[in-house]
């Protein structure tokens, strides 16, 4: 039987968190990038925040994702009505990219979760 007292710390043990398991589903589809800007900040995107992406998953309605328009990239919620396609900003501020004839959109990933820093 062992002698002394139990850890004061014992009361605060939590277990660990793989942060690859929790937030990654596709390990070879999966990229992460800082995003940039105020454009999405009523989705809680923040400037600064990491980005987790995933190019596995096909972008649904509503979906915020990684988008190349006409060579630009950019971070914004995929909005797909009546075979219209537009990308939307999470902040008022910004006006929709609404597309026309012969501009290219490609999408690069779905955001599946954010990543913030309070602190370094």
């Amino acid at each position: 039987m062992p002698a002394g007292f139990p850890s004061p710390a014992a009361d605060f043990a939590v277990k660990r968190h793989d942060l690859n398991e929790l937030l990654i589903s596709h390990p070879n589809a999966t990229f992460m990038l800082q995003a940039s800007g105020t454009s999405m900040v009523d989705f809680g995107i923040f400037d600064g925040d990491i980005l987790v992406c995933d190019r596995a998953l096909q972008a649904n309605h509503g979906d915020i994702v990684i988008a190349e328009v006409d060579g630009d990239f950019t971070v914004k919620q995929f909005w797909r009505s009546r075979g219209t396609v537009q990308l939307r900003a999470g902040n008022k501020t910004f006006a929709p990219i609404i597309f026309r004839d012969g501009q290219t959109l490609t999408i690069c990933g779905v955001v599946t979760a954010t990543i913030k820093r309070f602190r370094q």
